[in-house]
């Protein structure tokens, strides 16, 4: 007698069922994507943790009479109709299983209604579906999903703390709000609002109100076409938000997210791309801010892998990884199309703290004008042998000079990395051997031993060829760990020391050169390389917005106003 056989059909629906809805979570993102899917602006989500509950309302264009009546039927779906469809996705939902596969763990009510019709409401409850009825109400749907779970225990129990489910909901309800910036969430809980997110144009309008730390003058965006990047190929853009480094990175590298043409997926080579781009620009241990978004053509992505559809098959890789990386390096540049500001209050906050003890001298000198193809500057001088400071048309930067010309050497140095034989041989001693196999192995310099445990060294680092102390200097070097900490070593050693008088010319040139820098915000360490004072601070902080009647004790009118 065989031992296999065909499975029962309600058996098949109900395995495939817990693949799609698995949790909480799975229902809101259904939901939610079927919304969107439905041209939806506004989404409004109530969910009841406790008692298993989830209602997700919205104004798109609705279902008819016809098509809610089949939409929690198997496989069911407006959205592909046959297999060549599958290779031509451009929804969020293409598989027709979530209503269904919802009803089969959960009590499903659709009510539902398009421009011009009255609405219509049904019930579903594994295959039983109600007749549908009347149900007047404005275009759009509601979603109700109620007693999740009920039928299998098992998986209630062996889901995570609610706590954690719902720390798992805002996750998602977050990445589709950074997806699609013109939406408006609001996000309820039994004793009232949770969250809520206002639309924007941009996700750089949305970031800063999911991550509260940040500010908009914390972040760039960019966007990306064929045109403005070549490597890009027609009909594909990038859109970016990226943190600048100076001022804003992570523990862990939990905000940084890529997206493919609307969904946010896990993809670890691009990720690692993302990652690479931000090389050097941050302090140890820290991760950057950054929200990749990729449009393609649907052709190029195969989204069926995983039932969550966070995971993708994608074509050209190499290409996106080497876009990515050009990219991110282009919105970090300093540009006339992206100058960086700083928030007023910071730089208020700053100048009133410094205002009882500052006692700045500087050194004056004759300006001199810095014009690239980057910013216009003009250097005004020194302050304390250490700032330099720098005019440009909306304010003003404290440029440390030392951590400037460190980034400028570090990336000159990373260009073009030569080992060249030592003008006079250095003589070390008392070298363990992991220090032996950092400076021979890893960095590629010779040692011959030179009598009981001392070595002759015969090659140096271009970089070091003039430094003065090469002694010290090689024994940094051994102490390092990989080759970019050495070259960040030689780059600090060898940058411009603060206290150092620096004549006008150079200071020109340093400024001139960190312009060019892939990464100008911060050192090879992490540390901000500039204060930007805007002119909108300085303008707040010498009360020049006051209007006549404030400053002189005249009745204030509208007419009063004057700038003086």
């Amino acid at each position: 007698m065989a031992k296999i056989k065909p499975l029962p059909n309600d058996v098949v629906q109900l395995i495939a069922a817990g693949e799609v809805i698995d949790s909480l979570g799975a229902v809101v993102r259904e939901l939610a994507e079927n919304a969107i899917d439905a041209g939806a602006t506004r989404i409004h989500i109530d969910i009841n943790p406790s008692l298993w509950k989830i209602r997700v309302a919205d104004n798109g264009h609705g279902m008819d009479l016809e098509d809610l009546e089949l939409c929690a039927t198997p496989h069911s779906t407006s959205k592909i109709g046959d297999r060549h469809d599958l290779a031509h996705i451009s929804s969020l939902g293409f598989r027709g299983e979530a209503l269904y596969s919802i009803a089969q763990v959960a009590h499903l009510s659709i009510a539902s209604c398009t421009a011009g019709d009255t609405g219509y409401l049904l019930n579903a409850h594994q295959d039983k579906i109600s007749t549908a009825s009347l149900h007047p109400m404005s275009v759009g749907s509601i979603v109700t999903v109620e007693h999740l779970f009920a039928n299998f225990p098992v998986r209630r129990n062996a889901l995570p703390s609610l706590q954690q489910q719902l720390k798992t909901i805002q996750q998602i309800i977050f990445h589709l709000a950074l997806c699609y910036p013109k939406l408006t969430w609001q996000v309820n809980q039994p004793k009232g609002s949770w969250f809520q997110i206002a639309a924007g144009e941009t996700a750089l309008d949305i970031l800063p109100q999911l991550l509260k730390s940040l500010a908009p003058q914390d972040l760039v965006y960019r966007r990306f076409t064929h045109a403005e990047l070549p490597l890009l190929e027609e009909h594909c853009a990038l859109e970016l938000v990226v943190g600048l480094p100076d001022r804003c990175h992570r523990h862990q590298p939990d905000w940084l997210k890529l997206a493919v043409n609307g969904r946010i997926v896990k993809f670890p080579l691009l990720e690692h791309s993302i990652i690479k781009a931000f090389y050097r620009t941050l302090p140890r241990d820290r991760h950057p801010v950054c929200f990749a978004h990729l449009h393609l053509p649907p052709e190029q992505i195969d989204w069926n892998r995983h039932p969550a559809k966070s995971e993708i098959y994608l074509q050209h890789q190499a290409r996106w990884q080497d876009v990515i990386k050009e990219a991110i390096a282009r919105t970090l540049r300093l540009s006339k199309a992206n100058l960086p500001k700083l928030e007023n209050q910071r730089v208020l906050d700053l100048m009133i703290a410094a205002e009882p003890k500052a006692e700045y001298t500087v050194t004056p000198k004759k300006a001199v004008q810095i014009t690239t193809t980057n910013i216009d500057l003009k250097i005004i001088g020194q302050s304390r042998n250490t700032y330099i400071l720098v005019e440009h048309k909306a304010g003003i930067w404290l440029v440390e000079q030392h951590i400037a010309h460190e980034r400028v050497i570090f990336e000159q140095i990373q260009e073009k990395w030569q080992i060249i034989p030592s003008s006079s041989p250095v003589i070390l001693g008392d070298l363990s051997a992991k220090q032996l196999e950092q400076l021979t192995e890893n960095l590629g310099l010779t040692l011959e031993p030179f009598g009981e445990n001392l070595w002759k060294v015969t090659t140096i680092p271009a970089a070091l060829q003039t430094y003065p102390d090469l002694e010290a200097a090689l024994f940094e070097l051994a102490d390092g760990g990989d080759l970019g900490t050495a070259q960040a070593v030689i780059a600090c050693r060898t940058a411009v020391k603060n206290g150092t008088p620096l004549r006008q010319e150079v200071m020109a040139d340093i400024i001139n050169h960190w312009q060019q820098t892939k990464n100008p915000h911060t050192c090879p360490h992490g540390r901000p390389i500039y204060l930007s004072l805007e002119e909108t601070s300085l303008y707040r902080f010498f009360r020049r917005h006051w209007v006549l009647g404030k400053s002189h004790g005249i009745t204030e009118t509208k007419s009063s106003k004057i700038d003086y």
